[in-house]
């Protein structure tokens, strides 16, 4: 269930409104609509499903304490990413600040990357996990603005409203994020290194 199925903004508003009266129903609804998102943000950050795990599940709860500061009308995907993304500083600071053995479990194949349909599923397969090793390759925020780009569907603006930094920077990003992408996937795609 996508938020597109909700006709209008209005929906997600009417939706709140059952939430500050306490329906558990409408609180449901709104989980299921912007978990993977919720994940596909946290799990950027930390590349681990469990953490990515534990922040949805405080993302939410913080949601449903603080729903009365949502303003109608105001965009509610970039409102909650910007507590998924507030969650997952807290989070690092308080697991991984000062260790430096900072040991992620790298499940990316968790992430259902979309693979065109293809006959050889086999060789789709080896192309997944060939991406998915390049895209651990890159710098956490590169990670980051690429997943929110290609996995969340954002547009820029909305990754610098959320990550709190200029357009400009999120289109420098991105652009490293791809060019990199490319060039640590080209040898496995038969080209030079």
């Amino acid at each position: 269930m996508e938020e597109k199925s909700l006709s209008k903004n209005e929906d997600i508003s009417a939706l709140i409104q059952k939430i500050k009266k306490g329906d558990r129903k409408a609180f449901m609804t709104i989980t299921q609509l912007y978990q993977k998102n919720v994940f596909l943000l946290a799990y950027s950050f930390f590349h681990n499903k469990e953490d990515a795990l534990d922040v949805v599940q405080e993302t939410f709860l913080r949601f449903y304490q603080k729903v009365h500061l949502y303003k109608k009308g105001r965009n509610f995907k970039n409102w909650l990413l910007q507590i998924t993304k507030n969650i997952c500083i807290d989070y690092y600071r308080k697991n991984y600040s000062g260790n430096n053995s900072f040991n992620r479990e790298q499940n990316l194949e968790d992430i259902n990357i979309p693979v065109n349909d293809s006959n050889d599923s086999l060789l789709s397969s080896d192309l997944k996990r060939i991406f998915i090793r390049s895209l651990q390759e890159l710098s956490e925020r590169q990670r980051m603005i690429f997943v929110m780009k290609h996995y969340n569907q954002f547009q820029y603006k909305e990754i610098a409203q959320i990550l709190n930094i200029a357009v400009g920077t999120v289109k420098s990003i991105h652009h490293k994020a791809v060019q990199n992408l490319k060039r640590i996937m080209n040898p496995y795609l038969g080209g030079e290194k």
